[in-house]
């Protein structure tokens, strides 16, 4: 097999490994809440959704945000590398274009961990603490 294919597979299960979505932690001293708490998670998922709230949404403009910013400083640093070997525009350009395609990688990989977007968690935990539940965290 070629090595740009074991790339690719092994680039395409880390990004489906990455997408698994972050469920609520419940408390639970000595099971006080009410039982059926993975059906409370996703009842409280479900109307939230319906209430038109999504899981990820502002997390993509963070990502281009960060990219943007990556080829900013990637310019600069090319800018001046430029300068030093003797053509500084030609620098700017290839740390622009190097800063924003690292800056769009680190997104695809750090984008998921991220977590849930704070409108939606922010409902489902009061959602489930409505049901007697107590969210500690996500996971």
């Amino acid at each position: 097999m070629k090595r740009s294919t074991m790339m690719a597979g092994a680039a395409t299960l880390a990004l489906l490994g990455g997408c698994a979505a972050q469920k609520p932690v419940l408390y639970a001293p000595n099971d006080a809440h009410p039982p059926g708490g993975e059906a409370a998670v996703e009842a409280c998922q479900n109307q939230a959704r319906a209430a038109g709230l999504d899981y990820s949404k502002g997390r993509v403009g963070a990502t281009a945000r960060g990219a943007v910013k990556d080829g900013a400083v990637g310019g600069a640093g090319g800018a001046v590398a430029g300068a030093i070997y003797g053509n500084a525009a030609r620098g700017a350009a290839a740390g622009a274009a190097g800063g924003v395609a690292a800056g769009l990688v680190r997104g695809l990989f750090a984008g998921h961990d991220s977590g849930p977007a704070p409108a939606y968690k922010a409902y489902v935990n009061r959602c489930l603490r409505s049901r007697g539940y107590d969210p500690v965290g996500w996971n």
